[in-house]
């Protein structure tokens, strides 16, 4: 018992002492924004002495952060929203329909995508956009963020509805449902799960994004949180208490998502457990 207890106190020190070395930068960066700007860096690793909000109010009220922060919200929501249907029909239709002329070139055509940098796409994209008239236009991004998810996204769906007995589809069938209303009625809650976790991983994906809209988003007005938390650092000054409030600003809709989601992911898995 003695022995055992041991192990078990050193395990649990050990992931405590590694939460702690993982955390710690996103720790001191939320301790130093509340720092006074002349303190930033004379007081590192010392208890917080000169407690301030002057840089969250310069950060919301004397910078366009609050644009970047509100156009990041926007289009990172509509391209998860957009990324999550598309991928829940593509992704049906490839499970229930597996015998069909040309499934598996399509499915090698969609992870075929995955295997290049994305970075090769800016040219042929910035000249399309150009001639549609889409450069600094939200719309040209959820485009972007839409179609970068969705070779993940069906993957992902894809392995999930394998596993939902075909037995649902053909019951509601026979009481005279429809493709869509059998997707929404009869698949999407018991997916729910999988359609949670691609959501996620969507809505993340578009908000750290920075190459994409970078070089479609020129003007400042249209600038997304990460493009404009780069525009904190500057060729010869950098405003580190900015950057500082900005990047913990900037975590906090993944982190308020992260939150509702676990809960609401945990709640469903467990519902489903007892049924």
């Amino acid at each position: 018992m003695t022995r055992r207890f041991l192990l078990d106190l050193f395990v649990a020190s050990l992931g405590i002492a590694i939460t702690l070395l993982m955390a710690f930068p996103f720790i001191w960066v939320v301790l130093i924004s509340f720092r006074p700007d002349s303190e930033i860096f004379t007081r590192t690793f010392q208890l917080i002495t000169s407690f301030t909000l002057d840089n969250y109010y310069a950060l919301l009220e004397n910078s366009p952060f609050p644009t970047y922060l509100r156009n990041s919200i926007l289009v990172c929501s509509i391209a998860t929203v957009l990324a999550v249907s598309i991928s829940l029909v593509t992704a049906y239709g490839f499970s229930r329909n597996r015998h069909f002329r040309g499934r598996q070139v399509l499915l090698i055509l969609v992870i075929c995508t995955q295997l290049f940098p994305f970075v090769i796409l800016i040219t042929p994209l910035y000249a399309t956009f150009f001639r549609l008239g889409l450069i600094n236009n939200h719309l040209s991004l959820v485009i972007s963020y839409t179609a970068t998810n969705l070779p993940f996204a069906i993957y992902m769906l894809l392995g999930y509805l394998d596993t939902i007995p075909r037995d649902l589809d053909e019951a509601a069938r026979i009481d005279g449902a429809n493709t869509l209303q059998i997707i929404w009625s009869i698949i999407l809650p018991v997916a729910w799960p999988g359609v949670v976790t691609v959501a996620v991983y969507a809505f993340v994906s578009a908000w750290d994004e920075f190459l994409f809209a970078m070089t479609l988003m020129t003007s400042d007005e249209n600038k997304t949180v990460p493009v404009g938390l780069a525009g904190f650092f500057g060729e010869y000054t950098t405003q580190w208490n900015l950057v500082m409030t900005a990047s913990v600003v900037s975590t906090l809709p993944t982190l308020i998502l992260f939150m509702l989601v676990q809960r609401k992911l945990v709640s469903d898995l467990a519902a489903g457990a007892v049924k």
